[in-house]
């Protein structure tokens, strides 16, 4: 791996921190300056304190259950055994202070981002999150939009999951949200990766790929496995590419500034043109069969 790739490609472990098996934030990648990612592994029955001092966050299960405290109330956040199914979520906002407790053992996803504006507290059970089938042929792929504008009343924090079957390539045209103009909104990014394993047990990769724009360099075509993440501050995205036989899952996390434009929270953002003729060949072509997931690990 070349130096440049490393400013923007962390792996498994790599960013371990304060009982955190990832930790990343404005202070540890390049370019980050609004958001962030936690991930947590507890044994069954342990706990873990969260102060959220000028930071918001969305508590999600990649596999396991927990139970959060917050002041008086309890939310038991029912899980799901494999990221490849749903799962309910929890919306912290900035300023709380919250208990995590596993029920059994979990990996539980902490994105975050910077914020100001205080919002409720929101549960959001695994039937009330949008499932969107996106694309078609070999770009179909599952996305629950828990964190997204539509769907959450937050800050800064924007926030979804991708379910992509093997040999699928999602992120895709390659995209970017790095200008702050009509069509777009400046949204730094980040994704987290598992990696479903083959039937005999055999671990899995997918492939990431970034390039520039004109809002700053980067070059990143990396093979990713599970527990890697992505830094992506500015530059188009994608493809995510899944190897055939391994179930690719990834969890993005955005946020970016308030701007006169785009004072609230949106997520708008530009196709590579060299590669938006692809959409117009989806209405032509049907959403894979393996899709959705639910139901048919």
């Amino acid at each position: 791996m070349t130096a440049e790739m490393k400013r923007w490609y962390f792996g498994a472990g790599s960013l371990s921190r304060d009982g955190m098996t990832t930790s990343i934030g404005p202070s540890d990648a390049q370019g980050l300056k609004y958001c962030g990612l936690d991930i947590l592994d507890l044994r069954d029955g342990e706990s873990r304190d969260l102060v959220l001092e000028g930071r918001e966050l969305i508590a999600v299960p990649l596999w396991g259950s927990c139970e959060v405290e917050v002041g008086e109330a309890r939310f038991l956040l029912s899980g799901r055994s494999t990221p490849w199914a749903r799962t309910d979520v929890l919306y912290l906002p900035v300023g709380s202070a919250a208990r995590v407790s596993a029920r059994g053992p979990s990996r539980i996803a902490l994105p975050w981002a910077l914020a100001e504006v205080h919002y409720p507290v929101q549960y959001l059970a695994s039937s009330e999150i949008s499932v969107e089938l996106r694309g078609a042929g070999i770009c179909s792929r599952e996305v629950h939009n828990f964190g997204t504008p539509a769907a959450l009343e937050a800050d800064r924090l924007i926030a979804c999951e991708v379910l992509q079957p093997g040999g699928n390539w999602s992120s895709y045209p390659p995209h970017k949200h790095d200008t702050d103009d009509e069509s777009e909104t400046v949204l730094e990014e980040i994704y987290y990766f598992e990696v479903a394993a083959s039937p005999d047990g055999r671990d899995g990769f997918g492939l990431q790929r970034a390039y520039s724009s004109v809002a700053g360099e980067i070059d990143l075509t990396q093979e990713v496995r599970s527990g890697d993440a992505v830094v992506i501050p500015y530059g188009y995205h994608g493809p995510t590419v899944a190897a055939p036989g391994h179930n690719l899952y990834y969890l993005n996390v955005m946020a970016g500034p308030a701007t006169d434009r785009h004072p609230k929270r949106e997520w708008l953002i530009s196709d590579d043109p060299a590669h938006s003729w692809i959409r117009s060949r989806w209405p032509q072509e049907t959403v894979d069969s393996r899709l959705p997931f639910e139901g048919k690990q």
